[in-house]
């Protein structure tokens, strides 16, 4: 059951000066239309992914405690016109309607923003286009503010993006851990708490041992297959784009 947020200043820094056991655990899958709280409630989108049935890492996922975690990211943009059509986007209810834009505001002035090209990229450019490494929070568990009845992993990736990314396919590594979940009073104190997350996993993710995570090859899109750590659900990982 999850308790009250206690009161008294915050660690500025989350773990060890090295990530150890059970880090890193490795995630991955294409970003689908979830049910939009995370922007339209909150100002803070975030891509959900289903943790029944899933390995994060090897591990069973009930073997990884709920709370607040923070890693890389990477998004594969040359997989969304694979999974998107003009008029309907890839979603985990019948709902594949094409949503308003995600929404960042809550969150915006802590994180830089793209710069869009002078014009669209075609999907070959995107294709040849390094991947570009984000700094990430998410949570696992049940979001105790929303009385979730389900278990999930709501990633928000630290950056405010031009455009939506339904489609893409996310890859992941978890490199430590920040707090427990908690039950908070109001949506504001949720805010607040999810804002000083964002600070920590900055700090967190400055440390050498922590930066030299981004250049891993998972990261590149690689090491797909049994026994590399990627979530699975029949086969493939699944994310959703709230």
């Amino acid at each position: 059951m999850s308790r009250g947020r206690p009161d008294g200043p915050r660690d500025p820094i989350a773990g060890p000066a090295t990530p150890t056991h059970p880090f890193p655990l490795k995630l991955r899958g294409p970003v689908i239309k979830g049910f939009g709280r995370g922007s339209k409630d909150l100002g803070i989108p975030t891509a959900n992914i289903p943790l029944s049935g899933l390995s994060i890492g090897g591990h069973d996922e009930s073997s990884v405690k709920n709370g607040i975690y923070y890693g890389w990211a990477t998004l594969d943009h040359s997989t969304i016109s694979t999974h998107i059509t003009p008029n309907s986007v890839p979603s985990a209810t019948d709902d594949t309607a094409i949503p308003e834009r995600s929404r960042n505001h809550a969150v915006a002035d802590l994180e830089p923003a793209s710069v869009p090209p002078s014009r669209p990229l075609t999907p070959s450019q995107l294709q040849k286009k390094a991947a570009r490494v984000y700094p990430t929070v998410l949570s696992i568990g049940y979001n105790p503010y929303y009385k979730n009845t389900n278990r999930s992993i709501e990633i928000h990736i630290l950056h405010t993006f031009p455009e939506d990314f339904y489609g893409a396919t996310l890859s992941l590594i978890i490199l430590g851990f920040i707090r427990e979940e908690y039950d908070y009073v109001s949506k504001e104190a949720l805010v607040e708490d999810i804002r000083e997350d964002i600070r920590i996993a900055q700090r967190s993710l400055e440390r050498e041992a922590y930066e030299s995570w981004r250049g891993d090859a998972w990261l590149s899109g690689e090491g797909e297959g049994e026994g590399k750590g990627v979530g699975q659900r029949d086969g493939v990982g699944i994310s959703q784009m709230e």
